[in-house]
């Protein structure tokens, strides 16, 4: 994406990122995991790794791509889930969907991330923060989880 549009006008690109998306979207559909420390990833049987955890794991020292052996050591009371991958692929959808509503120009990363340009969009007088805020609260309010968001003038600065 350019850094400045037709007209010479900086360009306005929002980076779109759901929080902790795989165990954002467990947490959502099973509310009994509250605020317990929640992993996602691979069989822990064999030799698996964490893809994602919730932020009450991460206080604990988890992190994405640590084996699970590890993360039991450091929070023995993890919740450990294999991956939904069609539960993500149905949220990743509707989010996709809200996106369009505001551009054409959607750079998807994954599942959960994207870069928006909102250079030449009418919507909210044309701020892009009044556009990345109205975006990160539909994610939370149609989707059920949480997005975070930045904005610059070229994707490499905008997180």
């Amino acid at each position: 994406m350019p850094m400045a549009t037709h007209d010479g006008t900086s360009r306005k690109i929002i980076h779109i990122d759901c929080d902790c998306f795989y165990a954002s979207v467990e947490m959502r559909d099973d509310p009994s995991l509250g605020d317990r420390p929640v992993a996602v990833g691979g069989r822990p049987e064999s030799r698996g790794v964490i893809a994602t955890c919730n932020y009450p794991a991460r206080s604990f020292g988890v992190r994405s791509a640590m084996a699970f052996s590890q993360a039991l050591q450091r929070c023995p009371q993890l919740v450990l889930l294999p991956p939904r991958f069609e539960a993500y692929r149905a949220a990743s959808k509707q989010i996709r969907a809200i996106y369009a509503d505001y551009t054409d120009l959607i750079e998807p990363l994954s599942l959960d991330e994207a870069y928006l340009d909102v250079s030449n969009s009418p919507l909210h007088q044309g701020s892009a923060s009044r556009i990345a805020i109205d975006i990160r609260d539909r994610i939370r309010a149609e989707v059920g989880i949480t997005a975070s968001v930045g904005i610059a003038a070229n994707k490499f600065i905008a997180f």
